[in-house]
């Protein structure tokens, strides 16, 4: 059984969507960032840094002690090892492999984010933090997008660069992003979207916004944009 410490925003459906697609045994365990639970101790002894998500491995390879992972691009890595899935063997395509999990984790996450954060929760309009960030993620759409003509998913099968990267695409409209005119981006997003596992991990642990239904209060904000004292 694996604890999955978790909250849904696409860092979590990353994990979600890879334990569905490795049918791996796995439990919830809250993590409700808007209100702080990053912060308490017994999260930060398995998440250092203060995100989510983080899974805690009750059996892993070659038994012994639960193995706690933090970072969603050093989870996925570790569920491959794990299973032996969704991560090729062969040297040259696992190295394109783990080239587009990096480019996930270095660039799509991080520029993403902050065209999200300043075009929606600046507390006022910073127009050239704006621009900067929407052009930039307008840039990785499109390098996606260049990579993906031609073929089916980022390397050539569904592997753990799909699943990494497909999560942040939803939030399309959060980036000033569109799909209209990125037609193998589109096709792609569609196609993994309609995997049973995909739809299973996206929905996993919706009943925990509900409370964000009416948007972000000040005491979220805190907690979500570091701005809690202390």
């Amino acid at each position: 059984m694996i604890d999955l410490h978790y909250f849904p925003t696409p860092n979590g459906w990353k994990v979600s969507i890879a334990l569905e697609e490795l049918a791996l045994p796995y439990r919830i365990v809250p993590c409700n960032i808007a209100r702080g639970d990053q912060f308490e101790p017994a999260f930060l002894e398995i998440s250092p840094n203060n995100r989510m998500p983080a899974i805690v491995d009750h059996d892993p390879i070659g038994g012994g002690e639960p193995i706690s992972v933090f970072e969603s691009g050093a989870i996925l890595q570790y569920l491959a090892d794990k299973t032996g899935r969704l991560m090729p063997e062969d040297p040259r395509r696992r190295v394109q492999v783990l080239e587009w999990m990096y480019w996930q984790m270095a660039n799509q996450g991080p520029m993403c984010g902050q065209a999200g954060h300043f075009r929606n929760y600046a507390p006022e309009p910073i127009p050239y933090a704006i621009d900067r960030y929407t052009r930039e993620a307008r840039r990785l759409y499109e390098v996606l997008d260049k990579r993906l003509e031609g073929r089916e998913f980022i390397v050539d099968e569904l592997s753990m660069a799909d699943i990494l990267c497909w999560p942040w695409i939803p939030m399309r409209d959060h980036h000033g992003q569109t799909l209209d005119d990125l037609p193998h981006l589109r096709r792609w997003f569609e196609a993994c979207g309609e995997r049973p596992a995909f739809v299973r991990g996206f929905e996993a642990g919706a009943e925990l916004v509900a409370d964000m239904a009416d948007g972000l209060d000040d005491e979220a904000k805190k907690n979500l944009f570091g701005d809690r004292d202390g």
